[in-house]
């Protein structure tokens, strides 16, 4: 499948990339929202999983290339990647390849957050970093929770995506909003976990916001579609309430990590209020 979608924004060239596609539980993917309702938008298996992608973002700005996630860890075995019906149906490596890119050519890479779909490729199977000549960056409460893991998180991370980038001293810690180039910032978004960042694009009058998993798909647009694996789901809501908004009211372009089928939406009122995503295309 080709995915790679290009925008341009300002002096900004965007890309979305693909890692492949996996499946996740739609009952924890919709938290409290009743299956008749969900299902409309997210046809389940027989074992009520929902299709979903791998988003990362490319973004060349002033002369650098800044790759927003690394895509889905890759040494978990089959029994690992047959419980997530793991399909490389592309590979971040191969859209990269297709701009002309390397590894080598990354000058920051952007966690939004360390669980294993986003940070995954952050590391090589002999464990060098994917990325060796890149900055790292995370916010310092994300990457505490990672290293002090819980019951409740503990799935979530995979250590060996994460301490061999700790051990080369490549991780940019960052605390709250942090401008990593003129006009390029990451901007906390808690609720899914504590330590999460979205990125933030704003050039020649336009913006684009890449939101995490605070809206892991565009159905995920209404207030209360709230996924079950939110830590902290109020305060996703209290998140959700504070941007969209002035997200609305920017015409922001808005990208998803885990869509399975739009790269890019921008966010509409909706007819009973809140909002709705609806693809850049309409």
């Amino acid at each position: 499948m080709a995915w790679t979608q290009h925008l341009r924004i300002g002096d900004a060239d965007v890309f979305s990339l693909t890692d492949g596609q996996f499946r996740l539980d739609g009952g924890a993917m919709y938290g409290s929202v009743p299956k008749v309702l969900w299902e409309r938008v997210a046809p389940a298996d027989d074992l009520n999983r929902i299709r979903l992608r791998i988003n990362p973002l490319l973004i060349r700005l002033q002369g650098q290339h800044v790759l927003v996630e690394t895509g889905f860890w890759d040494q978990g075995g089959e029994k690992f990647e047959g419980m997530y019906a793991l399909d490389r149906d592309e590979t971040v490596f191969r859209g990269l390849a297709d701009l002309g890119l390397a590894p080598d050519d990354i000058d920051l890479v952007v966690n939004t957050h360390l669980h294993f779909d986003h940070a995954g490729r952050n590391v090589t199977l002999t464990g060098e970093p994917t990325f060796p000549n890149a900055r790292y960056v995370v916010q310092r409460q994300e990457l505490h929770d990672a290293l002090h893991t819980h019951e409740r998180n503990r799935a979530s991370y995979i250590p060996g995506s994460i301490d061999p980038i700790l051990d080369a001293g490549l991780f940019d810690v960052v605390e709250g909003e942090h401008e990593l180039l003129p006009g390029l910032s990451v901007l906390p978004l808690p609720g899914h976990n504590l330590g999460q960042q979205g990125v933030v694009l704003r050039s020649g009058g336009q913006t684009l916001v890449y939101v995490a998993d605070l809206l892991p798909t565009l159905a995920h647009a209404p207030y209360p579609y709230i996924m079950g694996y939110d830590l902290y789901p109020v305060t996703t809501l209290e998140t959700r309430k504070r941007y969209f908004p002035q997200w609305f009211e920017e015409g922001a372009v808005i990208a998803t990590p885990h869509d399975p089928d739009v790269a890019f939406a921008r966010l509409e009122e909706g007819k009973k209020g809140g909002f709705v995503l609806v693809p850049l295309s309409r």
